[in-house]
């Protein structure tokens, strides 16, 4: 009788810290939708789960690869080269975190209602709306593979403290 492979998830990758010039840098569109994609999607899972997040881009694993995962709220999903189609106009300020900014919440306006479309792993078109912490999740790891960090989006006093605490880490 043979032996029956068990499948193990890939050892989780390092999370790449804020100031690293990867978080700043505008991801390269997928293009091939294959076995090597579906590993990196793997690790990509793997990586977010063991740092207890709800979405992982690419490049926060050293990766320039447009591409994210998520679980968040219920929805899980891989998106390839994803673009925002549609936000509300209504916004809510909320508590927002990033495994690339280790340890930081700060107070972020995000659209309330976000839709993204973009390509499943398997290259085939996709779409998400998501409302509430969904949206914003669609919109934070977006704006990561544009080479943004949440930071970015606080204004003011909050983001002058933000960086200040940030960067003295």
């Amino acid at each position: 009788m043979a032996k029956r492979k068990t499948k193990r998830s890939p050892k989780p990758a390092p999370i790449r810290q804020y100031g690293d010039p990867v978080l700043r840098t505008k991801a390269d569109p997928v293009t091939m939708f294959d076995d090597a994609l579906a590993q990196t999607v793997e690790l990509m899972f793997a990586s977010m789960y063991e740092a207890r997040g709800v979405g992982l881009a690419a490049n926060q694993i050293g990766l320039s690869h447009s591409l994210f995962v998520m679980d968040c709220e219920g929805v899980v999903a891989v998106v390839a080269n994803p673009r925002v189609t549609d936000l509300s106009e209504e916004t809510a300020i909320g508590p927002e975190g990033c495994l690339s900014v280790s340890g930081h919440n700060y107070p972020t306006s995000r659209a309330v209602r976000a839709t993204v479309v973009g390509q499943d792993q398997t290259g085939a078109p996709i779409e998400i709306t998501g409302e509430g912490e969904v949206a914003r999740c669609l919109q934070h790891e977006t704006d990561h593979l544009n080479g943004k960090v949440y930071l970015d989006r606080l204004s003011g006093e909050v983001r002058r403290q933000a960086r200040q605490e940030v960067e003295t880490v």
